[in-house]
């Protein structure tokens, strides 16, 4: 039985070299024990090599966990295809004539027939191996002469080989012993897990953010104080066939904005230098309060994707956001300070329930002499749970994307496109969201009611995006976007135009891997020229730098300042956000 299983385990790892070097005479004699590397400090038997169980690793004994962590590594790449038994040591394509084991693994291959290697027909022969690894790979080959024995093959076995296996087996005889124990102590504790496991289809992901944070500058900082907010997301990912993923994701926070003032001291929102731990719910900060924020469901349909949100949907769930080092999810706590630094603000134009499409091409479709690599289509509705008139899923707010991706050499681009429709009172940069709005308060449609807009239905955006990112090299990183938008619904002398963009320096693994030093400025959507009776006022650039220190593999600290150079479009005013920001990622 022991001899089965250390077969399956190890028929396609590199150890069979060793015992390839023994079996044939044409190698070397056997030699003793003093000979081998009698350390254990670099391989260990895992779950995954025996029970296919990767979650066991990690309570395994801290010596075994290191001592066949090679194999691991060896067994997961023969379990994705059956490895078949080869019948000539031409087969492996890395192994030579000229090399010098040649005869020796001919010897085992063509005369016995128990050497399998790797599913992609490679050998691997120039792997080191401990004395384990040789014992295992000793006993497969050890089944194999004794069915050639057994089937009246025997002639093929020598006197002088299997005396040369029966040392083999005597010297070898502790190894294989402590590999049994290993086995059956691993057996029992997956055992006890599957019998007291959370689940087989759902893991458990979470983030909680603790937030030290003021702002400052003119009359701004006269009317806020230092705060110390928090934000807590527990997301249950479920699996069902392996290939699709459902997201049930529970919030609680209590990070209310900043109240910006003007210069005449008038508040003019909260939107501009928003963080992105504000966002809790519908309505901001909470109480703490527990909060059903994300229920999506993704699935492949044939060579479609298929993305289906219920509650909490955003498109940049689905679409390409090409902002690398300061995207971290739909708002997390491992990227840009600000919701406008982490995804372009065309992406925030509505949100709630709905679906998309996505289609991956191939290598020779091409437009326009480019080659897209994928189409993402979607649809979401902002009041898709109301049956009330003027709203639903159809008639009430909503935004409809499109967006075509290209990438080549080490660039990715998209084209963004949105349609969408805005009630009296709603933003148009909100995510779906009440308290999530991004923008001037010009931008957002700030102060209309339905007697300004056409027969009080609402205001129609069409917006139109670029973005992109370059690597250049593992350190750096660079990405940017510009977007257009078109608001129409006042009447034909009342439209306006809005606008936005940005470029963002990433600098990853600065002293020390996980770190990331961000720098990112541009300008949050403001109106170009807003309805009669409003100015136009300045440029609101937004100017943010941060520097994220991994601690630890789940747990960053990140430092950082946003300065509003002329919040609600007036640069006589200005306002500066700091923020220590702690991460904790389970």
């Amino acid at each position: 039985m022991m001899s089965k299983i250390l077969f399956k385990s190890f028929v396609v790892s590199p150890p069979i070299l060793g015992a390839t070097l023994l079996f044939s005479t044409a190698a070397f004699a056997v030699p003793s024990a003093k000979q081998f590397n009698t350390s254990v400090a670099t391989t260990s038997v895992s779950v995954e090599q025996v029970t296919q169980k990767p979650q066991l690793l990690a309570q395994t004994q801290k010596n075994d966990a290191n001592i066949l962590q090679n194999v691991k590594e060896y067994s997961n790449e023969g379990q994705s295809n059956s490895a078949s038994q080869v019948t000539s040591v031409s087969q492996f394509s890395d192994v030579q004539p000229t090399d010098w084991a040649f005869q020796a693994l001919q010897s085992l291959v063509e005369r016995y027939g128990c050497i399998a290697g790797y599913p992609n027909g490679t050998y691997r022969g120039n792997r080191a191996l401990t004395r384990y690894e040789f014992a295992a790979g000793l006993n497969a080959c050890l089944d194999r002469v004794n069915e050639l024995i057994a089937t009246a093959t025997a002639d093929l076995v020598t006197k002088e080989d299997l005396a040369t296996l029966q040392r083999l087996q005597e010297e070898f005889s502790a190894e294989l012993a402590t590999l049994r124990g290993r086995v059956d102590s691993l057996e029992a504790r997956t055992a006890e897990l599957e019998a007291n496991q959370f689940s087989t289809t759902t893991k458990l992901k979470g983030e909680a953010i603790f937030a030290l944070t003021d702002a400052f500058g003119d009359n701004t900082g006269d009317n806020n104080n230092a705060v110390f907010q928090n934000r807590v997301r527990l997301s249950l990912n479920t699996s069902f066939t392996g290939q699709d993923k459902l997201i049930t994701r529970l919030t609680a926070g209590n990070a209310n904005q900043f109240d910006v003032r003007d210069d005449n001291n008038a508040s003019i929102g909260t939107a501009e230098g928003l963080q992105t731990f504000n966002i809790t719910d519908q309505v901001g900060g909470n109480g703490n309060d527990i909060n059903l924020d994300r229920l999506t469901y993704e699935f492949p349909f044939g060579p479609v994707g298929i993305y289906v949100a219920a509650t909490g949907g955003r498109h940049s769930h689905y679409a390409a956001v090409n902002n690398p080092y300061f995207f971290d999810g739909t708002d997390g706590g491992n990227g840009a300070l600000s919701t406008f630094a982490s995804e372009p603000p065309i992406f925030r134009i509505g949100g709630g329930a709905g679906a998309s499409v996505s289609f991956n091409f191939g290598e020779k479709s091409s437009i326009l002499g480019l080659k897209p690599s994928s189409l993402r289509i979607g649809y979401l509705a902002s009041e898709a749970d109301n049956p009330g008139d003027g709203q639903g899923v159809f008639n009430g707010d909503y935004a409809a994307l499109g967006q075509l991706n290209f990438g080549f050499r080490g660039i990715d681009f998209a084209a963004t496109y949105v349609h969408g429709l805005h009630s009296p009172g709603t933003s148009i940069f909100n995510s779906g969201l009440d308290g999530a709005t991004t923008g001037t308060r010009q931008a957002n449609l700030a102060g209309l009611t339905s007697n300004d807009l056409l027969n009080g239905e609402g205001a129609f955006s069409n917006s139109y995006g670029l973005s992109a990112s370059v690597r250049p090299s593992d350190r750096l990183s660079i990405s940017g976007f510009v977007s257009f938008h078109d608001v129409t619904g006042f009447g034909d002398s009342d439209d306006f135009e809005a606008w936005s963009y940005g470029l963002g320096i990433a600098l990853p693994d600065l002293g020390k891997p996980g770190n990331v030093l961000g720098i990112y400025a541009g300008a949050e959507p403001y109106a170009a020229n807003r309805i009669s009776g409003v100015e136009d006022g300045d440029t609101p650039f937004h100017i943010e730098g941060f520097y994220k220190y991994q601690v630890s593999e789940n747990v960053s600290i990140t430092p950082g300042l946003i300065w509003l150079t002329a919040p609600g479009q007036d640069s006589s005013n200005s306002a500066v956000v700091g923020t220590l920001r702690t991460t904790f990622t389970f």
